[in-house]
């Protein structure tokens, strides 16, 4: 145990002394305030006082848009589910956030941790290539270590530093959604509408529970871009290929789900668990245990072919 904690601080330590790592962190940080002055030049007006107004105006568009007959069950249930959360919301006198509030610019900045599965990908498909491109596979592996221990130190240590700059975006976009739009209204509550029944969550539960869920999918990326690199010792077909999955993946994924039930078995048809809470399954009948379920199954395929070849093959001859 205590070589392989040595072993990922050594990780560690090459990573925190990359320029390329420091890179990725003050880039997050400076798209992070400008999405925030972007946000703040776009809605300096305060939230509107006739929001009830509003959205009675939208609960009118829906009604007449589920008489429709050409609307699809699915959209009818997305309809009907909205419509349900509104009529709760003028119920219980329950502003939706606004986007240009603390909380509306946290929960929005989350869009950005694509950013961070691309760093997470660009990280992962270079620990291992990188030392085969580099000629030092071979001081590395004339250790006393275990390849096993090897591998695993350099695993930890990516997703640490992907988990470290998820950290990063969700203390960044708290810090500047206070700063340039007031630390008030945290307290708003968040409503939950699975399967018809409405909860209110606390918003900064919300927020905490959707960006810890983005880690499963940033968990994965980085799994998948690992076990590429490590299997082909290429860093630009690893990172080609998590990129081209990142961009594309879901908008396939969502077309396949669309027409063929076998889809929910795709992996990125289950890497998003907040479809669960805020959204509709992508195909019916899937649930979380299920998404869970076929994830892990995927990690263990990931890893295994990562383990497999790399304390197998021959590497420094």
């Amino acid at each position: 145990m205590r070589n392989i904690i040595n072993l990922i601080r050594n990780e560690n330590m090459k990573l925190s002394h990359s320029i390329s790592t420091w890179i990725m962190i003050g880039i997050l940080v400076i798209i992070t305030v400008a999405f925030g002055l972007v946000v703040r030049g776009g809605g300096n007006d305060a939230p509107k006082s006739d929001w009830k107004a509003d959205i009675t105006i939208q609960n009118k568009e829906i009604k007449k848009e589920l008489t429709n007959p050409e609307v699809s069950k699915r959209q009818k249930d997305k309809l009907e589910k909205n419509l349900q959360t509104n009529e709760y919301r003028l119920k219980h006198d329950i502003q939706p956030i606004q986007s240009n509030s603390l909380c509306g610019f946290v929960e929005g900045s989350s869009m950005l941790i694509f950013l961070i599965s691309l760093f997470a990908i660009v990280m992962g498909g270079g620990i291992v290539a990188n030392e085969f491109s580099g000629g030092t596979i071979k001081l590395l592996l004339i250790r006393p270590s275990k390849r096993w221990k090897i591998l695993t130190s350099k695993y930890i240590s990516v997703l640490e530093y992907t988990f470290f700059m998820l950290l990063i975006l969700l203390v960044v976009s708290f810090l500047v959604g206070g700063t340039l739009f007031s630390f008030k209204g945290a307290d708003s509550p968040f409503l939950a509408n699975v399967s018809g029944k409405i909860t209110e969550v606390n918003m900064i539960t919300h927020i905490l529970v959707a960006y810890g869920l983005e880690c499963i999918n940033l968990l994965m990326m980085v799994t998948l871009a690992f076990m590429i690199s490590t299997v082909f010792r290429s860093s630009s077909m690893a990172i080609g290929i998590g990129v081209f999955l990142l961009t594309t993946a879901p908008l396939i994924t969502q077309q396949l789900c669309s027409k063929f039930n076998w889809a929910k078995y795709v992996l990125f048809a289950n890497t998003n668990l907040d479809q669960y809470i805020t959204k509709q399954p992508l195909v019916e009948g899937m649930t979380m245990t299920f998404s869970i379920t076929v994830l892990i199954a995927y990690f263990i395929i990931f890893n295994g072919i990562a383990y497999a070849v790399f304390t197998k093959r021959d590497i420094v001859a």
